[in-house]
């Protein structure tokens, strides 16, 4: 499952959950702070896609016009890799830099994709990021109004990210 939305949220609120603006988001922090091209991996297995040992999870809270989270996953070399890109020293392990540098990066993915939203960027906070490590952990997420979840990658580094919202008020589609 490579994008999955709420139908009728598609339709309600579509510069919400097009995944182009989660694209472009993503894009533009890859290319902007980590300096490398990165792109969605279409069809990519999502479910399995960090099953390798370790893993890296951050979480940001949406809140204000809508309620909900936006997760930046990977697994720990990646997230080394990442956060390498971004700081410029390469790392053995995954430390508190790592950890801090994945929160920052979903912290920036987060803001960019509000920020394409014109009603939510201006009626919706972010929470502080909470990183999570280890192994042999699942994220729970309560049963949302629309979640959109997409792989992304460079190279050999793959993560997905995504976005999870619930209690959409009737928030009006921008218009150019």
């Amino acid at each position: 499952m490579e994008c999955t939305t709420s139908q009728s949220l598609r339709e309600t609120h579509p510069a919400l959950c097009d995944p182009k603006n989660l694209d472009a988001s993503v894009e533009e922090v890859c290319s902007m702070m980590l300096g490398v091209s990165c792109k969605r991996i279409p069809d990519a297995p999502i479910a399995d896609a960090h099953r390798e040992q370790g893993m890296v999870t951050a979480v940001i809270g949406l809140g204000g016009v809508v309620s909900g989270t936006c997760v930046f996953r990977c697994s720990a070399r990646a997230a080394m890799r990442l956060v390498a890109c971004m700081a410029g020293t390469v790392f053995t392990e995954v430390d508190e830099m790592v950890e801090d540098g994945i929160g920052e990066i979903c912290n920036m993915v987060a803001g960019s994709w509000r920020n394409r939203v014109p009603e939510l960027a201006a009626h919706c906070g972010l929470s502080v990021p909470a990183v999570v490590s280890g192994n042999g952990y699942n994220l729970h997420l309560q049963a949302l109004e629309f979640q959109l979840q997409c792989a992304y990658g460079f190279e050999d580094v793959r993560f997905t990210v995504a976005i999870a919202c619930g209690g959409l008020p009737q928030l009006k589609p921008h218009t150019k």
